[in-house]
């Protein structure tokens, strides 16, 4: 391995290429023209090559590493910070892994000399934007806030060619268009994505998103006009002496009350960016059909998009992702539901105690899950309380064979929705279930995929109604995690 330190300098890291991938991951370089402010030997631009970029130029501040990225693209300057905006007007993207010794100062050259439209992709220190210390700190975080996002990556470089144990962050900024030329390109899309996407019959229509891009177009149109219908008002008020009613634009909390101080159009803008890609992700009503934790990815995405301008290319992309995706995010779906069954008794699965570690097992066609519901002495044995904690994990469940059987998850509904169809209110902070009762006392009811009985011990059993619904979710994880199911456990032909 080079002593790259003793070559070099000591601000030279090359990025890996896994690096790389996570900074580009929501940027398409693809015919773009990109420059890479600090190219050290070229891991960058030997990416952007790689990944059909129309060209690539580079700045480089040592000779040795520049000798070896001019054999790769064009080099037009050894120092960043010597460049000036006309030298790159024709720039699409900029890509860097500034020397942290100075990253505030690459960022911020970046951001003033870039033309309108560009975007901008950095890795930094991810202490510059946490803590103080740092002189233009709190000026790259208000760019941050109006004109971009940050992403925590962790300590990314501590295996790789070069380590570090700095935990790194990257920073995406989008410099907007001004002035008349403030949309271009926010409805252009090649010939072969319109028509793919009008006759794909896909999650969102193609005229739904071209209507909301036209209103978010709108919106930000008519700021301007309020803005300044507000100024004229505002100064007719104070030519005659008023000063107790002041128009402008203003946030609003939670109860849609105006809060103090008037928002700039750059700040509208932001916010009705985010709102839109909002309104965009709630219309797949993803969070309706997949586990908590997945939710909980969808969500980190979502705000990674956000930040992203609201073009209908950009839509195009996150919604082609989206549904190439899908698959893999319903298959974690159908992992965790198994393993949340595992997890919850040692009686639930052919491993028991050992599932975490065993292979080629399944979970039983009953099982059990501990701390449902509760029993009182002082009303009739009919009387179960669920706990919460318990049943939202096994909505879950349900999402995942709703999935693997193609059924409408509508058709069942949340099972906390059944549970309270059949409560009775009792005091202010217990419901109270009320199911058909066995012989013993103990509750049954139905829903979704399973029979249910609640026992007074607290715990409740879930048994597949459908044998074959069993065995195929058994088969379908075995099928993710690579195993083989048991030979003993053969799929029954026929349904129940």
């Amino acid at each position: 391995m080079a002593d790259y330190q003793n070559m070099f300098n000591r601000d030279f890291y090359p990025t890996p290429v896994e690096v790389i991938e996570q900074m580009l991951s929501l940027t398409d370089v693809s015919g773009k023209i990109v420059l890479e402010p600090s190219a050290g030997s070229g891991n960058i631009v030997d990416y952007c090559k790689e990944r059909g970029a129309r060209e690539v130029i580079a700045c480089e501040i040592n000779d040795k590493l520049r000798a070896i990225v001019a054999g790769k693209c064009k080099v037009i300057a050894k120092d960043f910070l010597t460049v000036t905006s006309d030298m790159i007007s024709h720039v699409d993207v900029i890509v860097m892994n500034p020397p942290f010794s100075n990253e505030e100062q690459h960022i911020l050259h970046a951001w003033d000399i870039a033309p309108e439209g560009c975007e901008i992709i950095s890795l930094c220190n991810s202490s510059m934007l946490e803590y103080g210390g740092y002189a233009n700190r709190d000026r790259i975080r208000e760019l941050v806030q109006l004109n971009g996002g940050t992403e925590y990556l962790g300590r990314v470089f501590s295996t790789a060619e070069r380590s570090t144990d700095v935990s790194v962050s990257v920073v995406r900024l989008y410099k907007p268009r001004t002035g008349k030329h403030e949309f271009d390109g926010f409805f252009d899309m090649s010939e072969d994505e319109e028509a793919q996407w009008q006759t794909s019959g896909g999650v969102v229509r193609y005229d739904f998103v071209q209507d909301l891009v036209s209103r978010y177009k709108d919106a930000l149109e008519c700021f301007d006009d309020v803005m300044a219908a507000n100024k004229k008002i505002n100064d007719a008020c104070k030519s005659v002496g008023s000063g107790s009613i002041v128009f402008g634009a203003h946030r609003v909390n939670r109860d849609y009350q105006p809060q103090p101080g008037v928002v700039t159009r750059d700040e509208f803008r932001k916010q009705l960016q985010k709102d839109a890609w909002q309104s965009l992700f709630d219309k797949f009503n993803m969070r309706k059909y997949v586990t908590h934790s997945v939710i909980e990815d969808l969500n980190r995405a979502i705000e990674r998009i956000e930040n992203m301008p609201f073009t209908m290319k950009n839509i195009y992309r996150f919604v082609t992702n989206l549904v190439q995706t899908h698959g893999d995010r319903m298959q974690g779906v159908l992992v965790e539901a198994f393993e949340h069954i595992c997890s919850l008794s040692a009686e639930n699965s052919t491993a028991g105690e050992k599932w975490k570690t065993n292979s080629d097992y399944m979970i039983n066609r009953r099982f059990i899950v501990p701390g449902m519901c509760r029993y009182d002495s002082r009303w009739p044995s009919s009387y179960v309380d669920s706990s919460y904690n318990s049943y939202f994990r096994l909505d879950d469940v349900i999402k995942a064979l709703c999935y693997l059987t193609g059924e409408n998850y509508d058709k069942f509904g949340y099972l906390s929705s059944f549970l309270h169809d059949h409560k009775i209110p009792w005091g202010e902070w217990r419901d109270w279930i009320v199911y058909e009762r066995d012989k013993q006392g103990n509750v049954i009811a139905e829903h979704g995929f399973f029979r249910i009985r609640g026992y007074k011990k607290g715990t409740m059993h879930f048994e597949f109604l459908d044998e074959d619904v069993w065995y195929r979710f058994n088969q379908a994880v075995a099928r993710i995690k690579g195993w083989q199911l048991p030979k003993q456990h053969t799929q029954k032909k026929g349904r129940k």
